[in-house]
C-alpha cells in the first residue's frame, strides 16, 4: 500500500503546523517522521491515519486502487503512549479484543503474543495495575503482532527501560519486514533502521 501527500498541510486557528507536504510513502519502506518537540510529529501521524484531515491538499492510499479514508483503518495498526487502553480490561481480554478487530500476523496467536510481552503470569491482571512500561510493551505487541500492511508507531520507546529498549528492537526486526513502517521520534535509536525520513522543519 502506498500512502501519497498532495501540498498537505495542517493548521490549528490560524496557525500553520505544517504546509506543503509533497510525499509518498511506498509500499514496505521504513520511514521516520523527525522534528523536535512540537514540530507536528503527531498531527502528522493523525492525518496519515485518517483520523485529522487535511487543512489543504489531500491524502490517497492506494492498494492496487484507492482506498477510502473511511476504510484505511482495515489496513493500519497503531502504538503511542498516549493511546488509551480500556483499564478495566485484564491483559487476556485486551488480547482477546484487539485480535477480534485485527487477525493474527503469520505464525502469532493469543498464547504467542502472550509469551512474546513475558507477561503470562499476568494475563488475569487488570491493566490499570500495569506500569506505564507493561502498558507500553503491550501497545507495542499489539500493534506488530496484528495482520496489517501499514505500522505506525509514534515515540515507541517511551516509558521503556533500557531491557526494554533492546526488546524493541527485535519485536521491530522480527515485525516490520515486508510492511510499511513510519515513526514519529526525535530519538535516533528509535528509528535507526529507517532509510527514509521527513524532517517536518522544511514544511514550516
Amino acid at each position: 500500500m502506498t500512502i501519497s501527500l498532495q501540498n498537505v498541510g495542517r493548521r490549528f486557528n490560524q496557525e500553520w503546523i505544517f504546509r506543503g507536504l509533497d510525499y509518498t510513502f511506498n509500499s514496505a519502506g521504513k520511514y521516520a517522521v523527525l522534528g523536535p518537540n512540537g514540530s507536528g510529529k503527531s498531527t502528522l501521524l493523525s492525518v496519515l491515519l485518517g483520523n485529522l484531515g487535511p487543512s489543504e491538499g489531500k491524502v490517497v492510499y492506494e492498494d492496487g486502487a484507492v482506498v477510502p479514508v473511511a476504510a484505511i483503518y482495515k489496513y493500519i495498526s497503531f502504538a503511542a503512549p498516549y493511546l488509551d487502553l480500556i483499564e478495566e480490561f485484564t491483559l487476556q481480554e485486551t488480547i482477546d479484543f484487539h485480535f477480534k478487530v485485527k487477525g493474527f500476523h503469520a505464525g502469532m496467536d493469543a498464547a504467542a503474543v502472550l509469551e512474546l510481552l513475558g507477561l503470562s503470569k499476568a494475563q488475569d491482571k487488570a491493566l490499570k495495575y500495569f506500569s506505564s512500561g507493561m502498558k507500553q510493551r503491550t501497545k507495542l505487541v499489539l500493534a506488530c503482532c496484528a495482520d496489517t500492511p501499514l505500522l505506525f508507531l509514534d515515540e515507541p520507546t517511551s516509558n521503556l527501560d533500557k531491557q526494554g529498549l533492546a526488546w524493541y528492537l527485535e519485536l521491530i526486526e522480527r515485525f516490520a519486514l515486508n510492511r510499511t513502517l513510519i515513526i514519529g521520534s526525535n530519538q535516533e535509536v528509535e528509528y535507526s533502521f529507517c532509510n527514509h525520513f521527513v524532517q517536518l522543519t522544511d514544511y514550516k
